[in-house]
């Protein structure tokens, strides 16, 4: 799910994209309530869709790190 400047989710309004990978999308937004710059991941669609799939990403990507 991409997006767009200027899109309003909640009390948040996307300025920019920030970064993109393998778990979501993060942007750059403003918090309209405490009148503040914050960052906003949006995470892929199958995360949404199956809570477990969280869990094996972050312990397959534990198990890798040193």
């Amino acid at each position: 799910m991409s997006l767009s400047p200027g899109t309003r989710s909640g009390p948040y309004d996307v300025v920019a994209p920030l970064g993109v990978g393998g778990m979501g999308e993060v942007y750059r937004a403003r918090d309209t309530r405490l009148a503040r710059d914050v960052a906003i991941k949006v995470l892929p669609e199958a995360f949404a869709a199956d809570p477990n799939a969280w869990r094996a990403s972050n312990a397959r990507r534990s198990s890798s790190h040193p």
